[in-house]
């Protein structure tokens, strides 16, 4: 990120009305759709399937896997005793491919995030439990306690640190998707979005990144019109007709559509990549769990038995995102500054 973007901008919350509009959606959503296909992956059953009725986003592999008694003697008491862990996925309403969706079955919840929860619940000796949220939501679940830890590509971020505890697990990049018949690319730098109109998922840390390129462009006198719509179809169906330019979100998200446009009557295009912690830090997406938990420890242990044993690579190959792969999970990383240094 450039170094003359203000660290500051990239925390602004969400604008007064997107908070509003969460606020009058909270009671209907923050319960969540909860996933009680998952519970068939149970930890004794020594192994876990991940890629199922993917709709060919992975390649279906089933892998060994069990509880790991050292690591699951982390766990607070709370939730050992329960016997489940309890995944917020930030899913609602249509999902993100390959990251979480509903199947090919029209009900089990897939996607590579789910799939990960299932594995390190496997670890823990625990039988997991996905419950769906909006983006929006989702934090309010870990908040509420309705959640234990939510795996659905968060960033690590100085800010959500405050209120937050991470175990990372893969590599955070953010794309710009574009028609394919456009020709403009982005390098990083934020002046090629001058008079651009493009769409970002309300709360997100894209949408950071991107209000704060807005408000440096504004200081030069030029213009960037950010656009938000309530799921990716409809995000979709904008950057088809002409409404937007583009569309900056999650790497893999991206990369799996622009697969699935190639050959209909409206490809697109990855225009450009960038860190989601800026420039200068390599941006890293975790298991997040509400700070003093506990769970921080425990679940970056299951998250490295997985790697050090094969597990993690055979996962990330089935969902095709070998490329997002990290060497090691870490607890509280460092994330998306406050400030700039």
């Amino acid at each position: 990120m450039s170094a003359h973007i203000t660290r500051r901008s990239l925390i602004r919350g969400i604008t007064m009305a997107t908070a509003v509009a969460t606020l009058a959606t909270g009671l209907a959503a923050c319960g969540g759709d909860s996933d009680a296909a998952t519970t068939a992956d149970a930890a004794a059953s020594g192994s876990v399937t991940v890629g199922r009725v993917s709709n060919g986003a992975a390649k279906e592999t089933t892998l060994k896997v069990s509880e790991v008694k050292s690591i699951s003697d982390l766990l607070p008491d709370a939730v050992r005793r329960s016997g489940k862990l309890v995944i917020g996925s930030g899913t609602l309403p249509s999902g993100s491919p390959p990251l979480g969706y509903v199947g090919g079955d029209q009900k089990t919840l897939t996607g590579s995030e789910p799939d990960l929860g299932r594995l390190v619940a496997a670890v823990l000796g625990l039988k997991p439990e996905i419950k769906r949220f909006t983006w929006e939501n989702l934090f309010v679940g870990i908040d509420s306690g309705k959640v234990d830890v939510a795996l659905t590509n968060v960033t690590v971020t100085e800010e959500r640190k405050r209120k937050y505890e991470f175990a990372s697990y893969r590599k955070d990049d953010l794309a710009l998707e574009t028609p394919k018949s456009s020709t403009w690319k982005f390098d990083g730098d934020y002046k090629v979005l001058a008079g651009k109109t493009v769409s970002v998922g309300a709360g997100t840390n894209q949408e950071r990144i991107l209000l704060a390129w807005k408000k440096k462009l504004e200081s030069e006198g030029k213009k960037l019109t950010v656009k938000y719509f309530q799921d990716s179809n409809s995000t979709y169906l904008a950057l088809n007709s002409g409404k937007i330019d583009a569309y900056f979100g999650p790497s893999p998200s991206l990369s799996y559509h622009v697969t699935q446009s190639a050959g209909t009557p409206d490809p697109t295009r990855v225009a450009g990549q960038f860190s989601g912690a800026g420039e200068s830090l390599q941006g890293l997406i975790a298991a997040t769990a509400k700070k003093d938990s506990g769970l921080a420890e425990p679940l970056a242990a299951a998250l490295n038995h997985l790697i050090d044993n094969g597990q993690y690579a055979e996962w990330l190959t089935a969902w095709n995102l070998s490329n997002e792969a990290v060497a090691t999970s870490e607890v509280n990383p460092p994330g998306l500054p406050l400030t700039d240094s």
